[in-house]
Order: C-alpha cells, then structure tokens, then sequence
C-alpha cells in the first residue's frame, strides 16, 4: 500500500527507535495523512505535484547496503511507469540506502527512489516494476529475472501548473534540441544561448562530498571554494550541519553574473584530476556512493532552481576505453544508468558523450565510430526524457575532421562540443559545420566549450582585461555564424587553471562581456529566424546575421568600416548601435537611416573601439 512509502508514516515508524505492527501503523499513517494529496513524495506527505517540477517516489525494498554481496546495483531493477492518457514513460530507478543518504551519511538501508518531472498538468498514475536477478540491472527484457518486494504497486497523483518564474527553470520548462541551431524550452518556449564556465573540468573535486580524494596522492586538488562561501545565502541548501556552503556560493556567483550554464566531468579516473567519479572507490565500477550522489543531486537542484544548465561530460580522452573498453558494454550501461536514473529529470541538461573523444595523435587508442555512435544510441534510447546530447572534438583540425566527418545526420546526436584551438578560425568553423549538418539533414546546435592553446585558454583578468580577442574570435564569432554559446575554459598555464580554479571572480570581466553578448541577442534579435549573412558586408572582417529585408546586427571592429548590400530592397531601414564592451542602452550616431538599394555606406558611431550596427526596418 502506498501509505507505507510515506515519509511522515517513516517520521513515526522507524526501527531503530520503536516497533510497531503493521495494522497500527497503518491507522497511524491513515491519520496523520488526513487530506493529504500524495503520500509517496520523499518531501512530505502534502507536497503539492506540479508541472515541471520533480517529484521523488521512495519504495520500500529488501535491506542491503553498498556493499552487500547481492549487490543492489547490479541485481535489482527498479522501472517506473508514469502515464497520462495514451502517454506513458517509463523512469529508471535507483539503491538510495535510506533515502537521505547525503544528510546521513548512510551506505545501507531498504529505500529505492524514482525522480519523474511531469511535463502536463492534470492526473498521472504510476505502476512500478521492481525485479530481481543477475546483473539485471541493465537487461533490456521487461521480463528478466523474479518479481520482488513492491512489484506491481500502483498509484496516482494531481500534477498542477508551475508556480515558479525568473531564471528557475521550473518557470520555462525544459530544455530540448527541437530540429533547429538553438535549445528550446517546453513552457515559455524561449530558444537558449549559453554563457558560463567550462573550468574547472573537476568541479565536483569537492571536499564536502562524501568519500571524495585524489587516486593520485602527488596531485590533489580537492576543492573548498572557500572564496565563494561568502556568496552562500541564508535558506540556500547545505548538508551534515553546514556542508556545502563553497560550491553553492559558487554557483549562486555564477547566476549572478548572468552565466547559465557550468561544465563538470563526472568520471575523470585515470585523466587530469583523478579526483571524480560516482562509485565507492576508483576501482570498483559495479558500486555506486549513495550519499555523495545524493550531494551532488542537492548542488544540481539548486543551479536548476539559479537558472543554470548542467554539462555532465560522462569521461575525458584518457579514460575512454576505461570501461568494457570503450564498447558499451555492463559496466558503462550500469554507468550511464546510474546518470540518467539520477539526474536525467534535470530540466536543462547536456550529455557530453566525452572530452577530446576518439583517436589524436596523443590518443592513438581513442573509441572508434561505433563505439562513439553506440553511447549517444543509449542515451537516446535510455534517457526517457531525450536530453541534449553532444561529444567534445579535439583542438585540431586533422584530428577532428574524421570524427565529424563520420557523425553527420546521426540521429542520436544533437550537436557539437567545440573545441578549436585557433581562435582565430572560430566563426568560420562553426558556419561550416552548421552547413554541413544542416546538408546531411539533421542540423546541429554547435556550442564553443574549450579554445586554444591548452596551456592557455581564457586567462585571469589580470593578466588580459581587455579580451579584445576573446571578444571577437570566439563569443561574437560563435553567435554571429549562427551557434548558440560559449562555456570558457582556463587552461594550465596561469593561476586558478582548468584544475585548480576556486574562485570565479579571477574571469569576471569575462563574465560581463559575455553577459553583454547574450542580453544583446536575447533583448534585440529574433535570433532563431536570423542566420549569418556576411556576403552582404563588404569588410573581410565584419560579422553579419540577419533577416533578409528586415533586421541585421554587424560587428564591427576599431578601425573597421564597411557598406551592406540592401539589394533591390525598397524599404527605409533606422541604425542604432550597440557597445560589445560594455552594453546599455542603443545609440544614436550621425547617420539614422538607410535606403536605397545595393550597397550602402554604414557610417560608424566612432572608430575608438568596436560596435554593432543593429539595422531593422522602419514599419511603415
């Protein structure tokens, strides 16, 4: 009966402080539970369901622990299946040991939990399958080994609309690749550009998580973000008496400086960091920790609720035949399982299917094709919810070429983790690989997520406050052919680097310039109806993106002028220009209008820095 999965029924009903038989605390449950609208949430028996936020359903099971020798990882299976009419998804489920295991602590217990987050209002009802047997935890028979425990319980619960807004995503919905270069969110169904922080690589190296140190004993580095404990607000989630406080502040920084989204590897043994990975130990792949993924789904849940995708890159190049040898075989479907079970309900998430993946030079024995294309086939099949997914390319050319080459109208893939280590070839490698995914069919959201030099990438404000180069090469030169972001990525050679950063406000101009770039684009441009037009500037070094006929923004540099081609266009068209240094409102310049047709001059509000002329046609 659902009632026995209540959590006030587990308030009242706990082994270790009394017993009592079951018919009694049936009736005890019963009354506690008077007007209740869902006893099964792991909140508090009257949580309200509502669209677009998560709902966690505890089941009892048989008792175990992390280590038990029937090890419940491998040998229990728990499917949810949630329907709504003709519509049903069926979520996997997790061992949760006590079901608060990142407050206790605790590596036993008889709790099994589901996340499912609805995306309609009105009456869900839900059917679990909980089975039993042999490494059945990644059998794709709905029918392998024997019914135990709570198999076949049934329920029901009134899902009502969101009550959120701002940035909280529960306000938008999630995100999705819908056919197009951008992310769309399901409720208000805005399009997504990112801006955020691909550095450190080992965000989750955290020393207040559970279990958490260095393979590595010559290389630690363990994080406290204790430079953004002060940005840690009074109500903000904390665990174990006040654990928490550096990586939440940290991220509440980032939100507050207009970044969305953080990039985080979540399995780095044998890489850089060798400090992250879900399991008990380094070397043993069949066994999860519990309460430091439960740590983590705490910091996860509160970047949902800042508004801040998360960028879960599954490995990094050195570890990529790590398990089953690259293949997708038991222990990296046991893996991805274990992500998506637990945090695959996040509303806006992107599957890195790996850094740097596949053969290069330094990586001769790197996964192949298939190998490549049978993970993203997994995740597509597997994650009910059909998040974003994407694999990280390598720096050059010749050994990325290859692996793109191969990956074309790939169904199962969504787009591109860019990594180009020329800076300067940027905007003209992300207009070709958006044409040439758009000519094979299935178009690509083509994102900026690591530039070169390795040693280099973006460095500390003191060193390049300007980032005059950063500026053009890479965010506008992303965003002007038509891709949708850039995440900044710090390399090795400066202070608080790709593996020791702590502390977010050593890039703090970055962030501004990159809040500029994106407020810009989401204040002013219908960007998702507009593509890169440089053809129709005269200046080699002037970006373009446009509407035929009725808006264009060109980027122009100090000292660079140009003329734009209205065609045989009759319209009148009104120019304002806009600062890529430091935003605010539009300007004015000399020259207000344009008409005419064929090309026409653009007289620049000055030549002492860069600007963009935003070009829109006068209604008449």
């Amino acid at each position: 009966m659902q009632i026995f999965q209540s959590t006030l029924f587990k308030k009242y009903y706990s082994p270790g402080c009394f017993t009592l038989n079951r018919t009694f605390a049936f009736f005890c449950a019963i009354f506690i539970c008077i007007g209740c609208k869902n006893p099964v949430d792991e909140k508090s028996a009257d949580t309200e369901y509502r669209k677009w936020h998560t709902i966690t359903l505890n089941f009892e099971g048989p008792a175990t622990s992390e280590t038990a020798a029937e090890n419940p990882f491998l040998n229990y299976r728990l499917n949810v299946t949630f329907s709504k009419g003709n519509r049903s998804l069926v979520i996997p489920g997790y061992y949760a040991a006590d079901g608060h295991a990142g407050e206790t602590g605790a590596s036993s217990g008889h709790i099994w939990q589901v996340k499912f987050v609805p995306d309609e209002t009105g009456e869900w009802d839900y059917s679990a399958s909980f089975r039993n047997g042999a490494g059945i935890s990644t059998s794709e028979d709905p029918n392998a080994g024997e019914p135990v425990a709570f198999d076949g319980q049934t329920g029901s619960f009134i899902v009502l609309p969101t009550d959120k807004e701002g940035r909280d995503f529960r306000a938008h919905g999630r995100l999705q690749y819908v056919g197009q270069r951008y992310l769309r969110f399901g409720e208000s169904g805005q399009y997504f550009l990112k801006g955020g922080a691909d550095s450190p690589e080992n965000f989750l190296a955290y020393a207040d998580f559970d279990n958490t140190y260095a393979s590595d004993t010559s290389k630690v580095l363990i994080k406290t973000y204790e430079a953004h404990a002060r940005d840690w607000k009074e109500g903000d989630v904390i665990w174990k008496n006040g654990k928490g406080k550096g990586i939440i502040g940290a991220l509440n920084y980032l939100a507050g400086q207009k970044m969305n989204v953080v990039y985080f590897l979540t399995m780095n043994i044998g890489g850089d960091g060798k400090d992250v990975w879900p399991y008990l130990t380094h070397q043993d792949f069949e066994r999860f920790d519990c309460s430091k993924l439960d740590q983590w789904e705490k910091v996860f849940t509160h970047a949902d609720k800042l508004g801040i995708m998360l960028h879960f890159v599954t490995q990094e190049t050195e570890n990529e035949r790590l398990l089953d040898h690259g293949d997708v075989g038991p222990l990296r479907k046991l893996y991805y399982r274990e992500l998506i079970a637990r945090f695959a309900h996040h509303l806006a998430v992107t599957w890195n299917l790996g850094e740097e993946n596949g053969p290069a030079p330094f990586t001769p024995n790197g996964q192949n094709d298939a190998q490549r294309k049978a993970m993203a086939t997994y995740f597509d099949r597997h994650d009910p919810y059909r998040n974003f997914t994407v694999v990280h390319t390598h720096a050059s050319p010749k050994a990325r070429e290859p692996i793109v080459d191969a990956l074309y109208g790939f169904e199962a893939l969504d787009g591109l983790s860019l990594q180009i280590g020329n800076k300067t070839t940027i905007h003209e490698e992300t207009l070709k690989y958006l044409k040439r995914s758009a000519d094979s069919g299935k178009i690509w959201v083509l994102t900026q997520d690591e530039i070169g030099k390795w040693h280099t990438g973006a460095v500390p404000d003191d060193v390049d406050p300007a980032r005059d180069t950063l500026r053009q090469e890479v965010l506008w030169g992303n965003l002007m052919a038509g891709g949708a972001g850039v995440e900044w990525y710090f390399g090795y050679q400066y202070a608080h680097n790709d593996l020791n950063a702590e502390d977010w406000r050593t890039r703090e101009n970055l962030w501004a310039l990159t809040a500029v770039a994106l407020d810009f684009f989401q204040e002013y441009l219908p960007f998702p109806e507009m593509s890169n037009m440089n053809e129709l500037v005269s200046s080699e070094k002037a970006y373009c993106f446009g509407k035929k006929d009725e808006i264009f923004a060109i980027y122009l540099r100090k000292g660079d002028n140009t003329k734009i081609n209205l065609e045989q266009n009759q319209e009148k068209f009104e120019i304002k220009w806009f600062d890529p240094q430091h935003g605010g409102p539009l300007k004015d310049g000399k020259q207000l209008f344009l008409e005419g047709t064929g090309w026409q001059p653009i007289n620049k509000l000055n030549d002492e820095q860069d600007w963009v002329a935003l070009v829109r046609v006068i209604d008449s």
